[in-house]
């Protein structure tokens, strides 16, 4: 019987995420509360994980000169409208290793849900990482997400992370990611998030540029309507010579929602040079009657253009 509740739960969990179809030659793991329901491997990865009471422990490994063919689909999530999923995630790609992980944390009828992630990824030499996580949420906007990632990025080794939610309402999400960058390192992370109704975001990401001619990306691209806030603070420090950075921040803003945009920039080397901008500000108006006089409605216009900005 906990079998077939298994599978069933599982289906639930990929048709929510619009997973379909997996085929063997796709590693994937489901993960349904605090709960390990599926596990398939590929050569070259190991996945080893195990339940906790209070959560679940994962820790993931690209063996040495890996380069996995297919990205590993995770999916992570619940089903009911209440209940806690608590992760604990350690990643390393070894030297040379190169892999792509997609994420989807769905949470289709959430009311009252935490989502808590506490992740470590280190990369070796020569290593790449990319990592795309989206989220799926309901339209009660009764989720809490709180993911912390730090990143060690060794040398000549890159990582691009995008964290994704513009469907469904946010909720409460507090954003950290943190990134150490070495030599000929780089680091470049997105977020992109469409708050609506009162939903609370936060993101705070910082990039330490720590050793020669590595590199950094922060972008942040926020819409916020209704009654929503959303406060983002991105910093990059430059340590060395010919290190190279940007932060990027831009959030639009509709009804009575409110935005903080605070882009932080530290060079401590005169080789080195980093970059920012940040804009706020509301749907251009020339745009909205544009749009309008095409036969959409405000709401509809002003989704449009917000995609965009999403993209």
């Amino acid at each position: 019987m906990e079998k077939n509740n298994d599978l069933e739960l599982i289906k639930q969990l990929l048709d929510s995420a619009e997973l379909h179809d997996l085929s063997d030659k796709i590693a994937h793991v489901e993960i349904h509360g605090n709960k390990v329901l599926g596990l398939h491997l590929v050569d070259g990865l190991l996945i080893n994980s195990k339940s906790l009471d209070d959560g679940v422990d994962i820790n993931i490994t690209v063996e040495k000169g890996v380069k996995l063919e297919n990205p590993v689909r995770f999916c992570f999530g619940l089903i009911p409208p209440d209940g806690v999923q608590k992760l604990k995630i350690n990643t390393i790609l070894k030297e040379d290793a190169e892999a792509t992980f997609i994420a989807v944390c769905t949470f289709p009828n959430a009311k009252n849900i935490q989502h808590i992630m506490d992740a470590n990824i280190t990369l070796e030499k020569n290593a790449k990482l990319t990592y795309f996580e989206r989220h799926i949420h309901g339209p009660h906007g009764g989720v809490t997400i709180v993911p912390k990632t730090k990143v060690i990025v060794k040398e000549n080794s890159s990582y691009i992370s995008e964290f994704e939610l513009i469907k469904g309402d946010a909720g409460s999400i507090d954003l950290q990611y943190n990134a150490d960058v070495y030599k000929d390192g780089s680091v470049y992370m997105t977020a992109r998030i469409y708050g609506k109704s009162y939903d609370k975001i936060k993101i705070l990401e910082s990039a330490h540029l720590i050793e020669e001619n590595s590199a950094g990306v922060l972008i942040s691209h926020l819409a916020v309507k209704d009654n929503s806030n959303a406060m983002v603070e991105n910093e990059i420090v430059a340590d060395a010579p010919y290190c190279k950075g940007h932060v990027d921040c831009k959030e639009i803003i509709q009804g009575n929602a409110k935005a903080v945009a605070i882009p932080k920039v530290s060079v401590n080397d005169p080789k080195a040079q980093v970059t920012h901008e940040a804009a706020i500000g509301s749907v251009d108006s020339k745009q909205l009657e544009t749009l309008m006089s095409r036969g959409l409605s405000e709401d509809e216009a002003v989704d449009l253009i917000v995609s965009g900005l999403l993209k």
